[in-house]
């Protein structure tokens, strides 16, 4: 592999220290950092975690060029020696799964968990979660936190359900994704030993499965592998940790995120609650506005190539800030505005052709579903403290607030 080398700006090299990314993990509103690059060199030189360098990309059209563009690659990136933006990558399997499980004759199965039919966790059944998880909270009494009893209990029992796992896990696996993906805090060696006991909780789990009696993909993933042994059991119990972390953690960050928006526009609840047949328009509004990002979709540059003013070599990492992208005055009239029933909305926050996130159905509709039960549930739902006094959690690769508190 080529060493990356120290990128050099489109007007040459500079002595001032490169600014370190990423600029904030709180989602209360887009790093001001962000909004200036894109407007000022939307293809900029940064400092990562990792104490190296990369090109982060702000601009929605250099985007799209790069998510479509065989120039920048991904799988790349799994590899021992390349380049990374924050802790090393354990395994190739852990950044490249569904390359893998293609490879493996597994892919149509995960793809068919995640589609549209979703049979698994069927609407009703979502409702009664989200139900579930408010009731809850209102026995606590106010205030309550919505985060807890709404973002992450919605996201632990649609991820657990569809993997086949018993809720009570979520008290073992949650804090370990949680500290998975929490960036600078943790020593490389405490988070290896982190990964592995999720790892090997998964790995646990579809060894004591009956063969042919599936409680869940993660079982159906097993009995598939055991025939042709496309994945060594290593690898699978890898690729089903990911399944859940990077789905549990992208879908509280979310829905945490977006209910926290909504909770500053309480003419936005009261629009969901009169109307809520508006609901799904106003959910891609909050896929587009909510900031959830707190690292970058990483690229590794397989050829020496030009993006907008930019010369990048071989070897170079790109980070794709696809929160700035979203708020691109190029691609959204008056970006800053949140808007529910903002037509058309291209919003790349699931990625863009060929690198289309296959969990875009699931986040889409389940929310769609959570907040429908959320404002009909409690109608008189309301912030029970400022917006500025919402506590977020430091060094998150997914944004979460640490509490929302609310009272109804």
């Amino acid at each position: 592999m080529t060493t990356p080398h120290t990128p050099t700006a489109a007007g040459g090299p500079s002595e001032a220290p490169l600014p370190r990314y990423p600029f904030s993990t709180k989602g209360d509103r887009l790093a001001p950092e962000l909004a200036e690059l894109r407007g000022r060199c939307p293809v900029a030189r940064v400092g990562t975690n990792s104490g190296g360098e990369a090109w982060l990309v702000t601009g929605y059209d250099l985007t799209r060029h790069v998510l479509r563009d065989r120039a920048f690659a991904r799988s790349v990136l799994g590899e021992a020696d390349s380049p990374a933006q924050d802790a090393p990558i354990l395994a190739p399997e852990l950044l490249d799964a569904m390359n893998h499980l293609k490879k493996a004759g597994l892919r149509d199965e995960v793809l068919k968990a995640l589609g549209r039919d979703q049979p698994e966790l069927p609407d009703a059944w979502v409702a009664e979660a989200t139900r579930e998880g408010l009731d809850a909270m209102v026995r606590e009494g106010a205030p309550g936190d919505l985060q807890k009893h709404f973002a992450e209990h919605v996201a632990a029992r649609c991820m657990l359900r569809l993997l086949g796992l018993p809720f009570e896990d979520r008290a073992y696996l949650a804090p370990r994704a949680d500290a998975d993906l929490t960036m600078v805090t943790y020593s490389d060696e405490e988070l290896a030993r982190n990964w592995e006991e999720i790892r090997r909780h998964m790995d646990a789990h579809m060894a004591a499965r009956r063969p042919g009696e599936p409680r869940g993909l993660a079982d159906r993933l097993a009995d598939l592998n055991a025939r042709d042994q496309g994945l060594t059991d290593r690898q699978l119990s890898n690729i089903v940790a990911v399944l859940f972390v990077s789905g549990y953690e992208d879908f509280a960050s979310f829905l945490g995120v977006a209910a926290f928006n909504l909770l500053q526009r309480p003419e936005a609840l009261k629009t969901l609650r009169e109307r809520p047949e508006t609901t799904p328009q106003c959910v891609e509004e909050l896929l587009r506005y909510s900031v959830v990002l707190g690292n970058a979709i990483p690229r590794y540059v397989t050829r020496d190539t030009e993006l907008g003013p930019a010369s990048l070599k071989q070897g170079d990492l790109v980070l794709l800030s696809l929160d700035a992208v979203n708020f691109d005055p190029a691609a959204f009239t008056t970006p800053e505005t949140f808007d529910p029933s903002r037509s058309p909305n291209p919003h790349l926050r699931f990625g863009y052709g060929r690198h289309h996130c296959p969990g875009a159905h699931l986040v889409r509709r389940h929310s769609d579903t959570a907040f429908r039960v959320l404002v009909d549930h409690l109608p008189d739902l309301r912030p029970a403290v400022p917006a500025t006094e919402v506590p977020w959690h430091p060094h998150r690769m997914a944004i979460m607030p640490a509490e929302i508190l609310v009272t109804w």
